[in-house]
């Protein structure tokens, strides 16, 4: 697994995928900066800051957005340009192929989103200390680990993954779960603010009256992140390569 991994990495790290995913990243880091040097002092920015910041960027658009590009590409390049059967050939266990691409997404976005996360608690919201950190890190992890298993399925099945997938995030993630209340248990989003709730509610509480409950984000995520690595393993032990 090692050589795929690392083979992994050098087709996501391409120089222009990076320069936009640490822009993206930039973008709720610069601006917590800026609002907390004009706002700081604003007891009630300081308890709706977490919703602007995480919900509203971070963890609602920025974290999908980096992942699907990274993980709708782990197979997607191998689709696109007929190339897959040379990893198929490969006399290993299809889950060995699978689990590399899926890893690779996971350290090269997750790795830059859980610094990020984390680097918007030390800078507007120190308040909460190392609980508010560990629970911004937790909770992008988690969404990190569920996005990564999804995206890398979808981009497995099509060769225009990347499309199903802007569309997935932004009218069923930031558009239903909106107003379709059941559907906050089948939202990635939801489950990451829902932990990130649980594991410091002072700090995070302005999300306590719409998160679903912690056993169901956390179960929820787990049976997600499960099915469809397992579901990209059964596709491409299935799929016909030409």
């Amino acid at each position: 697994m090692g050589p795929m991994l690392t083979l992994s990495l050098r087709q996501m790290a391409g120089k222009w995928r990076l320069i936009i995913i640490l822009v993206l990243i930039a973008l709720p880091i610069g601006l917590s900066v800026l609002l907390h040097a004009l706002l700081g002092d604003d007891d009630e920015f300081i308890r709706k800051f977490p919703r602007l910041i995480f919900d509203g960027m971070l963890i609602g658009v920025i974290m999908p957005i980096v992942i699907m590009t990274l993980a709708t590409a782990a197979f997607g390049n191998e689709v696109e340009d007929r190339t897959l059967n040379v990893l198929v050939l490969k006399p290993v266990p299809r889950y060995a192929i699978v689990m590399p691409k899926l890893l690779a997404s996971m350290i090269i976005g997750g790795g830059l989103l859980v610094v990020a996360a984390v680097a918007i608690v030390v800078v507007a919201l120190s308040e909460g200390g190392a609980t508010a950190a560990f629970a911004a890190a937790v909770s992008v992890a988690t969404g990190v680990v569920t996005y990564a298993a999804l995206f890398t399925w979808m981009g497995l099945i099509s060769a225009k993954a990347l499309g199903f997938a802007l569309v997935y995030v932004f009218l069923w993630e930031q558009f239903l779960t909106r107003f379709i209340s059941g559907i906050k248990y089948f939202s990635v989003r939801e489950y990451s603010l829902s932990i990130l709730n649980h594991l410091d509610g002072t700090t995070f509480g302005v999300f306590e009256s719409r998160v679903i409950e912690i056993e169901a984000a956390v179960t929820g995520a787990a049976i997600v992140t499960v099915l469809f690595i397992a579901l990209t393993i059964r596709r491409l032990q299935r799929m016909d390569v030409p």
